[in-house]
C-alpha cells in the first residue's frame, strides 16, 4: 500500500495550537482509496492517547518493577515508594491534602471506582441515591443494585439546574442517602454547575460522589465532593489505573470490596482482621505501572497548567460547535445545538462545554457516518449511545413506541435501527486543524458525496463497513463484542 497523503482538506498533521504531541500524533492509517493519512484522533472521550511522559517513566520504572507492600529486596521497597507516591499524587491533583482525612484507592477505572463505592457504603434497598438522566452507564448501574434511585430529569437541550437537583433531594419519600452526579457530560461535554450542587446537597446532610471521568482531563476537580472517581486512560495514562478518592472513615468499618491477600492483617480459618485502608480496598497485586502512568500522567498535566488547558479546550469547543452548527443538514445535540443557542460577541460558546459534540445528519445512519469518515478521510470518532442511553434517547426526542420498536430488534439481535448520533472529543493533543479536516469532511457527507465503495451494515453489531478487499476493514470487527456502539 503506498503511503502517499490525500488531499489536505483529508489529512491532519500536528500544529504548533495542540498542547502536547501524544503517542501516536501523525500516525498514518490506511483509507479505502489506497492512500495512508495521519490519523486524526477525535474520539479522546473514550480514551485519550498516551502522555510521553506517562510512558517515558514506564519505561524507566520497568527495570525496577517488582511487587509492592510485601517484598524486602530493594526493587520491591523501590516500587512501594513509587506506588505510594503515585497516590499522594492522586489526591494532590483532586484538592486533598495526602496526609488528610480522604484516601485514594487504586482501581482500574471509573466504573470498577463506582462499583467500589456502591458495595462500600452498605445502602439498603430501600435507601434512595439521587442521581440523574445525564450519567454514564458507570453512574447509575452500581447504584439500581443496591439501592432506590430518584432521578434528576434534564431539559430538552440536555442539562438541568441546581434547583432541578434540590427538587429531587426534596422529592416525597425518604431523604437521600447520596446524590451521584457527573462532573461531565461524555455526549455533549455540558458542565454541571458543580459546586453550587454540592453545597445544596450538603446543606440537605447528604454525601455527593462525582463521576469525574470526563472532568478530569479537562478541569480541576471539586474539592468538596465526598467522593471522586476517575481514570487513567481518559487522562492521557492508557495503563489501566484509575482511583477512588473518599473519607477514610468510610473505609474503616465493614467488609473490603475484594477479599484477599494484601487486604489482612490476622487470617485464621474462622476469623479475619481487616487492615486499615487504603490496603484494605487492595486486595491482591495491584497494578503498579498503572500507577506510575497515572503519576506521570497527573504531573505532565500540572506542567502544562489548567489556565492553558482550559483556554485551548474552549477554543477547540468553539471551532467544533460553530462549526457543526453551520453545516446543512447537520444536528448537534446539546445546550449549543438548539435554535435559541447563543454565542457570545467574541466567537465564544454561550454554555461552556468540554470539546465534545454529539450530531447527526440528515438521512445517514449514524454508524454509517462515523465508519465513512475513518474509511474515506482517516478520522475517528464514536458513534451510537454512548454508554449513556436514557440521556441520549432524550437528546434526539425519541418517543416511547420508537424506543420500544428498537428495543424489540435488539432482543432479537437486531441493531440495525438502534439510534444514536456522532461524537466528536477532542483533548491536548488536538489541534485546530484537525477540527478543520472533521468539518470539511462532515460538510462533503452533509452535501450528499457520494461513497466510492458500496457499505453494509451487520445485522448483529449495526456498524457498517465498507465493501473491499483491503485488509483490517471487517476482519477485527468480527470478534465477539466488538461493536462500535454497543453500551
Amino acid at each position: 500500500m503506498e503511503s502517499t497523503p490525500g488531499p489536505d482538506r483529508r489529512s491532519s498533521r500536528p500544529t504548533a495550537d495542540a498542547l502536547a504531541h501524544l503517542v501516536g500524533t501523525g500516525q498514518l492509517v490506511p483509507c479505502i482509496d489506497g492512500n495512508d493519512r495521519p490519523a486524526v484522533e477525535l474520539d479522546q472521550a473514550a480514551s485519550t492517547q498516551a502522555h510521553p511522559d506517562a510512558v517515558r517513566r514506564v519505561e524507566e520504572f520497568v527495570p525496577w518493577y517488582s511487587s509492592v507492600h510485601r517484598g524486602a529486596g530493594f526493587r520491591s521497597r523501590h516500587a512501594t515508594a513509587a506506588y505510594e507516591q503515585a497516590r499522594r499524587a492522586v489526591l494532590e491533583f483532586a484538592g486533598r491534602a495526602p496526609d488528610g482525612g480522604d484516601v485514594a484507592i487504586f482501581c482500574r477505572n471509573t466504573t470498577e471506582a463506582i462499583n467500589h463505592l456502591a458495595y462500600r457504603l452498605q445502602l439498603q434497598p430501600d435507601d434512595v441515591v439521587v442521581t440523574t438522566v445525564v450519567e454514564h452507564h458507570a453512574n447509575l448501574l452500581p447504584w439500581g443494585r443496591v439501592a432506590t434511585r430518584r432521578y434528576v430529569e434534564c431539559s430538552s437541550e440536555g442539562t438541568f439546574t441546581v434547583d432541578d437537583v434540590c427538587a429531587a433531594l426534596d422529592g416525597d419519600g425518604r431523604r437521600p442517602a447520596l446524590l451521584a452526579v457527573t462532573g461531565a457530560s461524555n455526549v455533549t461535554g455540558w458542565l454541571p454547575p458543580l459546586e453550587p450542587i454540592i453545597d445544596a446537597a450538603h446543606e440537605r446532610g447528604v454525601p455527593v460522589v462525582v463521576d469525574a471521568a470526563q472532568l478530569a482531563p479537562h478541569r480541576p476537580l471539586p474539592s468538596s465532593a465526598d467522593f471522586l472517581g476517575f481514570s487513567g486512560h481518559k487522562l492521557y495514562a492508557p495503563f489501566g489505573s484509575g482511583a477512588l478518592i473518599g473519607p477514610r472513615s468510610v473505609f474503616e468499618v465493614g467488609d473490603p470490596f475484594l477479599a484477599g491477600g494484601g487486604a489482612v492483617d490476622l487470617v485464621g480459618l474462622d476469623e479475619v482482621v481487616w487492615t486499615a485502608p487504603p490496603d484494605r480496598e487492595e486486595a491482591g497485586s495491584p497494578n503498579v505501572i498503572g500507577a506510575v502512568a497515572l503519576h506521570a500522567a497527573i504531573d505532565a498535566l500540572g506542567h502544562i497548567g489548567w489556565e492553558r488547558i482550559v483556554a485551548h479546550e474552549i477554543g477547540l469547543a468553539d471551532r467544533l460547535v460553530n462549526g457543526l452548527r453551520s453545516i446543512r443538514g447537520v444536528r448537534l445535540l446539546g445546550p449549543n445545538g438548539s435554535e435559541t443557542a447563543a454565542t457570545e460577541a467574541n466567537g465564544h460558546l454561550a454554555v461552556k462545554t468540554l470539546p465534545v459534540a454529539a450530531f447527526t445528519i440528515e438521512g445517514m445512519h449514524h454508524a454509517l457516518v462515523a465508519s465513512r469518515l475513518s474509511a474515506e478521510y482517516g478520522i475517528a470518532v464514536r458513534h451510537g449511545c454512548f454508554c449513556a442511553h436514557p440521556y441520549v434517547v432524550r437528546l434526539l426526542g425519541l418517543a416511547d413506541n420508537d424506543v420500544a420498536a428498537y428495543r424489540d430488534e435488539v432482543l432479537r439481535g437486531d441493531h440495525r435501527h438502534v439510534p444514536g448520533a456522532v461524537r466528536a472529543s477532542a483533548g491536548l493533543g488536538t489541534s485546530g486543524q484537525d477540527i478543520d479536516s472533521l468539518l470539511a469532511a462532515v460538510s462533503e457527507l452533509a452535501a450528499g458525496a457520494p461513497a466510492p465503495v458500496p457499505y453494509q451494515q451487520d445485522e448483529a453489531t449495526g456498524d457498517f463497513f465498507p465493501v473491499t478487499d483491503q485488509a483490517g476493514w471487517r476482519d477485527a470487527a468480527l470478534e465477539p463484542g466488538a461493536a462500535c456502539a454497543r453500551g
